[in-house]
């Protein structure tokens, strides 16, 4: 990119050999000229960005997105983390206590989770869990076991909450690169209404989706299973209808195709960690958790689990020192229509 001071000079260049002489510096027409150019390298700016956003490989934000629905293709939405909220009390009722919809407990850091329907303590019981979601979508709603503990309005009677397993499934809204390395991988993958490109995209097409995997011949000749997973997993009946729904709509003649839900394989994770002295250990744990938490999403179908990825993800943790992992010891080979998930997670500490 040409600067103001190079382009003012090759306008002088340019007017001496027209005009026969040299404009004094500071001289009306030379002001003119340097306005000129300002305005010519703002022009030469705006055309390398109108370039840059004509191309899939190098647009941005709403212009990459216009290329994406040239595509068939739409930017994945950010998501809301899922999980159970337990309640309790310090003293068994004898009724049953109710707690309504939409009650709001919190993180310390001031996230925010609402119950999605109304739970019922029960009369001589202690506890009560109630599924429950993250107020605001985005991975920020993912949150380690027993970090929120604070209740943001109390139901009658209740005293207490926590979250029993992690708040996980939270995702942010896709982010350029990776919306980006969807569409050229349309390009190198072209569609045809035939191959397993064109019944994965299908499938991504459909709102909450996070991953898909077309095999064909699954039962026999004639047949292909595409299986789906969403950010938190394991996808409902609902999102598998629907998808049925338009494959069966738009599958090729004599194709027995179905859509299913995978296959998951439990993986149990311990590690032990050396936390820095600031935020200390209990601090470092939970995000560790955390960030263990959320490894293991929909995105990971049909793929292998490297060691290698999981020990960054962990290392890469604000406050985490060094690291141990003791399990998984091997690497887990991909496997068709096979969803890794987390199995029981150990963080313990690293002695010196």
């Amino acid at each position: 990119m040409r600067t103001i001071e190079e382009i003012y000079q090759a306008l002088l260049a340019s007017f001496a050999e027209r005009a026969g002489f040299q404009p004094e510096e500071g001289c009306d027409l030379a002001v003119r000229l340097y306005a000129a150019a300002a305005q010519v390298q703002a022009l030469e700016i705006q055309g390398e960005w109108v370039l840059d956003q004509s191309f899939p490989q190098t647009a941005q934000g709403v212009y990459l997105d216009r290329h994406g629905t040239m595509r068939g293709l739409t930017r994945t939405a950010a998501a809301k983390a899922v999980g159970t909220l337990r309640f309790s009390v310090t003293t068994a009722p004898a009724a049953d206590v109710t707690i309504p919809a939409d009650t709001v407990c919190m993180t310390a850091a001031g996230v925010r989770f609402r119950t999605l329907s109304e739970g019922t303590l029960t009369a001589g019981t202690l506890t009560a869990d109630v599924a429950a979601e993250a107020v605001e979508p985005g991975s920020g709603g993912n949150a380690a076991t027993g970090t929120v503990n604070i209740l943001a309005a109390c139901p009658v009677s209740i005293t207490g909450c926590t979250n029993p397993a992690p708040f996980t499934g939270g995702s942010d809204q896709e982010e350029d690169e990776a919306f980006r390395q969807r569409i050229l991988e349309s390009y190198q993958r072209l569609p045809n209404g035939a191959n397993a490109a064109w019944y994965e995209q299908t499938a991504m097409g459909h709102s909450g989706v996070a991953a898909a995997q077309a095999v064909g011949r699954a039962r026999g000749i004639g047949t292909v299973d595409v299986y789906v997973a969403t950010e938190s997993g394991v996808p409902d009946s609902t999102l598998l209808s629907a998808i049925q729904a338009e494959l069966q709509e738009k599958r090729e003649i004599a194709v027995d195709v179905q859509a299913l839900a995978p296959e998951v394989e439990a993986v149990d994770v311990t590690v032990e960690v050396t936390a820095r002295e600031n935020p200390g250990f209990t601090q470092v744990k939970a995000a560790v958790e955390t960030a263990i938490a959320t490894f293991f999403d929909g995105k990971l179908l049909g793929r292998a689990l490297r060691l290698a990825e999981l020990g960054d993800r962990i290392y890469r943790v604000e406050g985490v020192e060094n690291y141990h992992l003791l399990a998984p010891t091997a690497d887990l080979a991909a496997e068709d229509g096979v969803l890794p998930v987390l199995g029981t997670l150990t963080v313990t500490e690293l002695e010196a």
